[in-house]
Formats: C-alpha cells, structure tokens, sequence
C-alpha cells in the first residue's frame, strides 16, 4: 500500500510555492511598514498554555486541539492558534519590559481535529499579528487598518468588515445572567456542548455550529446592547477613527469569535463573492490574556488570517499572481574540457546573482535544447571543444531565436546587462 499524506494535510508542491512566497513576503513587508517585528514559536506548547489562554469551554480545547502525553508524561499539545504562544513567550522573555506597544507579527503552521473541507485543513497556515500594551482604541483601529491594507495590496475586494463589541469581565458577568434566564427553558433542547456551557460559560453558546442551537439563540439578547459604558466608549471610537479613515463596515451582533480570551472589540473580514468560503480572517481585543497566562496586567489585540482560504479567495476573484521568473542561462557541455570550463562559468555566473542552470544529466546536445526549452532559459549555451580553444560561443536568446556570437569572458557582463 503507497504512503500517503494524513488527512486533513497536504503538500505544497513547486509549481504552487510561489503563490504562498508571493502573499508571505507581501505580508511581512506590510507588517514592517506598521512597524511590527516577526516571531517564531515552536509548534509545541503545553497544553495548559491553550486550557487557560485559549479557554477549555472552546470547541478548539474540548473537540479540535491535537493532545499526547511526551516521554516524560508531560500533556503537550499542537497549537491550535498563534496568540497563545505569542503571549507566553511575551510573558517568558520579559517583552513587557521593552518599550510598548510591543508588535509582533507571525507565519506559522495549525493544528485542529476537525472536518476537512475546501480550504479548511487540519494542518493549516496562519498570518497573524499581535500588538501588546496599548488599550487606546487606536490600537483596535491600527489593526483593523493593516488588514484592509493588505486585502487592498492584493487586489482583492468585496469583502466586508464586521464589528462588534463582547465588553468586559465585568459587563458579560451581567449579561451571562440575562443569557441564562433567556435560555433557562430552552437548554433541554439544546446538544450537549452547550447543555455544559451553560452552567461553565453560556456565551461560548451563540458560537455553537448545531443547527438546532442556532435557531434557539438567534433570538436571544444582544451582547452589544448589555455592554457597560466604558466598553460602548470604547467601541464608540473605534467606529468613530474607522469612520474619519473612511473604512466602511458593518455592527454584527451575533459575532462573539471562538476563543475565550477576547474582550471588546472584535471583527471579522467576510467575504460576499460566490463560491468563497466566508470568514477571511478576524480578530479582536484581549486585555486579560497576558494576566490569564500569568504575565503583567497587558492590553493587547491581534489577528488571525488563514492562508489556505486567502489563496482561495483570490483564486476566486481570478487575481493573478506573478508566476517566477524563467532561469537567466541554461549552460550545457560535450566533452570533459568543456564540462570543467561549464563548471567554472556556472559557479561565477550564481555568484553575481544570476539564475544558472547546467547539465548535470550527460545528455546529447538534442536532449539539453529539448530540456532548457522546458525549464523556460532566457538564454542557452552550449560549449564543445571548439568553443573551449577559441573562447567564443552562440549564445541564442530562447524567445526570440536570434544568435549571438560571443566571446566566453563577456558572458557575465552580457547577462548582468540583460538583467537590468
């Protein structure tokens, strides 16, 4: 039987990495540009880190995360997210000591036990951002502003953004309250999950994906409209900078995110085109995380972008991405002294930054045009003998078919020319 790949995983072949090179360098230089600075967690973390930051009444601690106990008969756990780790490790390297906000930006690979479908996998690719010790709505505004740049970047549009504000530790203790009542006489109806959750947790409640619950909820109260006054103050200016920006969005009630440690201010970007796969990306503000995770009192906020559903979207909307560029030379040889002279042009040719490919298969003249024909070479050289004792070549430019006579020692120069 032929090994294949687990499921819920895939391999990112040649012919598809420039895609995922082209919206991860473009990511990393739009971060930059807002002056945040890349991080890299281990894959790995205990699985208390995501219990206590992540939430144990979540469907990504109860049903989704990948658990096992190491040789030592520590509970470890693959991470089903980026903030958690991102947030032990400003915890664990003294960051809140640095000068705030700390910005924080990440690439990394997911893991969660769930359904695969179109671009959902169980091992899956995360932008993501974090910005750590500023509570001022700014803040809020300063990320939501760096998303709508980047889908601007890419030329992609249609897409929406959503708000909502879940308010505070002390704003949802009251609301939890009118939640229970609301659904005290329903509960019986409700799956199971949720028959836990609300004596644990009622909010995680408006998150469950059971059809029956999403009909009993819908009509439930408003989290928004049982917000204290610091919290509707808050959010009050986060619309009011989104308004003076010009960024246009929608108030979403119903969004309440599926992770325990938000607070405030949370947003999703959602797609409206046909064929996309809704939610882009969201995010949102966690002002206990970092105390949660025992770490100073810490506002911050970030962001959670998956990669497989960008690259579908774009795909969707048909936004090309430029495809590499073809090697500059593709350099073949007869013969021993033409094999060794091969080497030596080839090893000074990558040495100035020029793409360089060269027969390392022994084939006939025939067989080495076929080959650089296939590869897409600007250019093609071949060297025998003659071409060893008189230092002079053809060099033929591939897509156009002209032939230049030249000599060996102005190659280098030629190409740099060419490349310009």
């Amino acid at each position: 039987m032929p090994i294949k790949a687990p499921k819920g995983t895939r391999d990112i072949l040649p012919e598809d990495i420039y895609q995922w090179n082209f919206v991860e360098e473009k990511f990393a230089n739009l971060c930059k540009r807002f002056g945040y600075k890349e991080i890299r967690i281990p894959v790995f973390e205990h699985t208390e880190l995501f219990q206590r930051g992540v939430g144990d009444t979540t469907d990504i601690v109860q049903k989704e995360m990948y658990t096992f106990l190491d040789k030592g008969g520590r509970s470890i756990s693959l991470r089903p997210e980026g903030t958690a780790g991102v947030v032990r490790s400003f915890i664990e390297h003294g960051m809140s000591s640095l000068p705030q906000p700390v910005k924080l930006f990440y690439q990394i690979t997911a893991y969660r036990y769930e359904n695969v479908q179109k671009g959902r996998y169980r091992e899956f690719n995360q932008f993501g951002a974090e910005l750590l010790g500023a509570s001022d709505p700014a803040a809020d505004v300063e990320i939501i502003t760096l998303l709508a740049l980047f889908f601007q970047d890419l030329g992609i549009k249609n897409l929406e953004l959503n708000l909502n504000s879940i308010g505070c530790p002390k704003c949802r203790g009251e609301y939890n309250k009118k939640l229970r009542a609301y659904l005290e006489s329903k509960i019986e109806g409700m799956c199971d999950t949720c028959k836990d959750r609300f004596h644990r947790n009622p909010l995680r409640i408006l998150d469950c994906k059971e059809e029956t619950c999403k009909s009993i909820v819908k009509d439930a109260p408003a989290l928004l409209d049982n917000i204290c006054d610091e919290c509707r103050d808050h959010f009050k200016k986060v619309t009011d900078k989104l308004n003076a920006i010009g960024i246009i969005y929608n108030i979403d009630k119903g969004i309440v995110r599926g992770l325990d440690y938000y607070t405030k201010t949370v947003f999703e970007f959602v797609s409206r085109n046909i064929g996309s796969q809704g939610t882009v990306c969201g995010g949102g503000r966690y002002d206990g995380l970092v105390e949660e995770c025992g770490g100073p009192p810490t506002p911050g906020i970030g962001f959670a972008l998956g990669v497989e559903r960008l690259l579908l979207e774009m795909q969707n909307q048909g936004i090309e991405i430029p495809k590499p560029e073809a090697p500059d030379i593709y350099i073949g040889a007869i013969g021993e002294k033409a094999e060794l002279v091969s080497e030596r042009l080839a090893w000074q040719l990558r040495q100035h930054n020029i793409t360089c490919i060269k027969d390392i298969m022994g084939r006939s003249v025939k067989a080495q045009m076929k080959y650089a024909d296939k590869i897409g070479a600007n250019y093609v050289l071949i060297l025998g003998d003659d071409e060893i004792e008189t230092n002079k070549a053809k060099l033929k430019d591939m897509r156009t078919g002209d032939t230049k006579d030249i000599t060996l020692d102005t190659l280098i120069d030629r190409l740099i020319k060419n490349k310009a």
